[in-house]
C-alpha cells in the first residue's frame, strides 16, 4: 500500500483523445509535497507517512511545530496529512513526491471538502419534491410538508431530513481515472469532478476498489532533498520494486 499526496484543486478543463473525443478533467497541482515524518509500528502502533504541502509563514507556525519541521529539515508546511502505508512503501523523510507518483490510466480515490452553501431548504438539500403547485397550496410550495404524526408517533424522529446547513463536508470520490500527469509543473489531471472549490486541498491515493497497475512505481516517485535542490538539477526519481 503506497502513500498518497496532497494537491490543490486548480479547476476543470477538458482534453482530447486521439479519436477526437473530449474528456472532462479536473486539474490538481502538487506544490512541494514532502514527507515530514514517519509513523512506525514500534513507536506509534501503526505505519504511516506524514506528508506536508505548501509553504506556510513562519509566524503562523507554533514553536513546537517549527521544531518538528527543523528535525525533518523541511520548510514549514501549510497543510499536513497522514497516509497509511506498508513498511516496504516508506519514503525517506524530506523527499519530495512528484506528480508521476501516479501513472495515466490508473484509478485513484480523491478526498476533499465540499463547497459550503449555507442554510438550505429541503428541496435543495435533500432533493425533496415540494408541495403541489395548486389545489389549496399557497406560499409554502417549497416546504417539506409534515415532519411527524399527530397522536402517532407524536414526535419528529431523530435524523429526519429537514432544512439545515449544506456543504463543508469531507467527501471521497472513488475510482477516478488519471488521464495525464505533468511532473515538471506538478500537475495531475483526473477524469471527472472532484469535491471542493478551486484552491481547496485535495488528498489523492490509490483506489482501494481497483487493482494497482503492474508498472506503477514502488514505493513511489520522489526526489531526494527536494527542498534545497531545484527540480531541474535534482537526482533522477528512485524506483524500488
Amino acid at each position: 500500500m503506497r502513500s498518497g499526496v496532497i494537491a490543490q484543486k486548480v479547476g476543470m478543463t477538458r482534453v482530447f483523445t486521439e479519436a477526437g473525443e473530449h474528456v472532462p478533467v479536473t486539474v490538481l497541482k502538487i506544490d512541494q509535497c514532502q514527507v515530514v515524518a514517519h509513523r512506525t509500528a514500534d513507536r506509534d502502533g501503526y505505519v504511516a507517512l506524514q506528508v506536508g504541502v505548501g509553504k506556510a509563514k513562519v509566524k503562523n507556525v507554533s514553536k513546537a511545530e517549527r521544531g518538528r519541521f527543523a528535525v525533518a529539515k523541511v520548510e514549514p508546511k501549510k497543510k499536513l496529512a497522514e497516509f497509511r502505508v506498508t513498511e516496504d512503501a516508506l519514503i525517506p523523510v524530506g523527499a519530495e513526491i512528484t506528480a508521476d507518483h501516479f501513472i495515466p490510466g490508473q484509478f485513484v480515490d480523491v478526498t476533499g471538502t465540499t463547497t459550503g452553501k449555507g442554510f438550505a431548504g429541503g428541496m435543495k438539500r435533500w432533493n425533496f419534491g415540494g408541495l403541489r403547485a395548486t389545489h389549496g397550496v399557497s406560499i409554502s410550495h417549497r416546504s417539506i410538508g409534515s415532519t411527524g404524526g399527530r397522536q402517532d408517533p407524536g414526535k419528529t424522529f431523530k435524523n429526519k431530513k429537514m432544512p439545515g446547513h449544506l456543504g463543508v463536508e469531507r467527501v471521497t470520490t472513488q475510482n477516478l481515472r488519471v488521464v495525464r500527469t505533468d511532473p515538471e509543473r506538478g500537475l495531475i489531471l483526473v477524469e471527472g469532478a472532484v469535491p471542493g472549490v478551486a484552491g481547496g486541498w485535495i488528498q489523492i491515493r490509490d483506489a482501494v476498489k481497483r487493482k494497482l497497475p503492474a508498472d506503477v512505481p514502488l514505493p513511489g516517485k520522489f526526489r531526494e532533498n527536494g527542498a534545497s535542490a531545484p527540480a531541474a538539477e535534482a537526482a533522477p526519481a528512485e524506483e524500488n520494486a
